[in-house]
This record gives structure tokens, sequence and C-alpha cells, in this order.
């Protein structure tokens, strides 16, 4: 099986994290949250592996904050 991985693996973080933000700049609540729904659809259909997607759901339901 699979496992997801949760160790930092983006190049240059930062630099994707400052283009999410990009993303949202200008949008209200409601347009975020579909921008959000529109990226996570489009990612998790890259991933493919429904038990990798599962494990990500199951992660971050378990996560402090949400």
């Amino acid at each position: 099986m699979t496992e997801l991985t949760l160790t930092a693996n983006i190049d240059v973080p930062d630099d994707f994290y400052a283009d999410l933000i990009d993303a949202h700049e200008g949008l209200s609540k409601e347009a975020s949250d579909a921008l959000n729904a529109r990226l996570i659809l489009i990612l998790a259909n890259h991933i493919g592996n429904r038990a990798i997607l599962k494990q990500a759901l199951d992660t971050a339901s378990h996560q402090k904050g949400g």
C-alpha cells in the first residue's frame, strides 16, 4: 500500500504559498471557498489513488484547528 507523504515535498514551499495567497487575492469568501474546492478536486484527480485520498481526508480531519 502506498503511504501518504506528510514530510516536506514541495520545491520552494514559500513560493507555492505565495502563489496560493495570490490566487485568493480580491476574492469574496464564497469565491475563495469555491477556488479551494476546485483546487482540491483537481489535485485529488491528479493523485488518483483512492487509498491515498482517504488517508489525506483522515489526516486532515484529525488535525488541530479544524
